[in-house]
């Protein structure tokens, strides 16, 4: 039987796409502020856009850069997990749940991150998205000690 042939497997794929989408995005976008804002990490970047005072940090550019290193850190979790969870059968709807909250938790979370909103959104949204994947983990660790 095909992978895509299992509803929660294609569940799982959907949301990890977009995720891996907005991963893309917002490594973009901070490269885009780099560009604006004359932020370079490296020097010969720096030399190639106007010269080593260049080289150097920039508040915003900084803030995406962690803004992406915390979507790496949730999302990489997350793909291992949903993808042997969708692999267990577990129910349709229930799953969906778990990917829909993860999603949504990890794009409020960017975008607070990015637009520095009030708190404590960015950590309601981070605490939010931990749920499923707890969830999810949980539930492995049962089924796997079963099948033992």
């Amino acid at each position: 039987k095909r992978n895509m042939d299992n509803p929660v497997f294609a569940c799982y794929t959907f949301y990890s796409t977009l995720l891996i989408l907005k991963l893309y995005t917002l490594a973009v976008i901070t490269g885009q502020l780099r560009l604006h804002k004359k932020a370079f990490i490296n020097p010969e970047d720096a030399l190639r856009h106007g010269g080593l005072e260049y080289y150097r940090t920039d508040p915003d550019v900084e803030r995406s850069r962690r803004a992406h290193r915390n979507a790496r850190e949730n999302i990489f979790p997350f793909l291992f997990l949903g993808a042997v969870y969708s692999l267990m059968g577990p129910n349709l709807f229930i799953a969906h749940i778990h990917f829909l909250i993860f999603f949504v938790a990890r794009v409020v979370h960017s975008i607070a991150y990015m637009f520095s909103l009030k708190a404590p959104t960015r950590s309601l949204a981070y605490i939010i998205a931990q749920v499923p994947c707890v969830s999810i983990a949980l539930q492995i660790l049962v089924n796997v000690g079963i099948a033992w």
